[in-house]
């Protein structure tokens, strides 16, 4: 039985591979829990330094698998559901201080769009699309879509996104400011590793930093902003990055990044 989350470390980064292609990688308990352990290891794992989350085949992530919740022997109740598998995986990547790349593939739809939209990092395939497709069978958006999407692109773009249900296309999602980039298709997975390799290289301590100050930043007001920012500079001051970036700034080479 193949496991349906695959997990690859190269080069000091994780890739993480939604692995249900039969159902467009939609989520159920199993897929759920495993990507969990994933993150919570990749998040342990002092080796790694980058972490990327994708899909396989067609597909990053279509949302919730439909013939779970209509099994009554399967279905784990929507209470459990957002509680136990989605809320914690959209906790786990915000709270992993870690850079996080969303390598949306393919179609991302319903908690699949909003899991990629938690990450820090979103890059889309030309032939992806994002849809918030509750409204279409009488749910509200769940997975944080409603915290994050007005964040990204504005809050009446994300209105009406949500209760219409239209389809996205990746280039529109680029343009909303949904996506940092759009690869072609075929280059996605070289164009994505390099990105990821990039942030692997570079000071992870500070970019744990930057990404906790951007989570707060989401309920400071200016002045708790600016008292953060003061007490992580300090702290971000004593790494052996810092150091490293100094040195390497004062003799005119490329630093080399430890991650400490």
């Amino acid at each position: 039985m193949n496991k349906s989350i695959i997990t690859k470390i190269v080069n000091n980064i994780a890739i993480l591979t939604l692995n249900r292609p039969e159902v467009f990688n939609s989520f159920n308990k199993e897929m759920a829990f495993l990507l969990q352990d994933e993150l919570d290891a990749c998040e342990k794992n002092p080796e790694v330094r980058a972490i990327v989350i994708t899909g396989e085949g067609k597909a990053f992530c279509a949302g919730q698998d439909i013939q779970e919740i209509t099994n009554p022997e399967l279905n784990p109740g929507f209470k459990s559901i957002l509680d136990d598998h989605y809320n914690p995986i959209v906790k786990r990547i915000r709270s992993i201080e870690k850079p996080i790349i969303g390598a949306v593939n393919g179609v991302a739809a319903g908690a699949g769009a909003n899991i990629a939209l938690a990450c820090d990092v979103v890059v889309a395939s030309e032939r992806a699309s994002f849809i918030q497709a509750f409204s279409k069978i009488g749910l509200i958006p769940d997975s944080a879509g409603t915290f994050f999407l007005p964040r990204l692109i504005g809050f009446q773009k994300a209105s009406a996104l949500m209760m219409l249900g239209d389809k996205v296309s990746a280039h529109d999602a680029e343009k909303m400011g949904m996506v940092y980039k759009v690869f072609s298709s075929e280059d996605f997975s070289a164009e994505y590793f390099v990105l990821a390799e990039t942030l692997s290289k570079m000071p992870t301590k500070a970019l744990g930093l930057t990404k906790r100050l951007l989570n707060q930043s989401m309920n400071n007001d200016l002045n708790e902003q600016l008292k953060l920012e003061s007490k992580l500079q300090i702290e971000s001051a004593q790494s052996e990055d810092y150091a490293e970036g100094v040195n390497a700034f004062v003799e005119k080479r490329k630093p080399n990044f430890k991650g400490k």
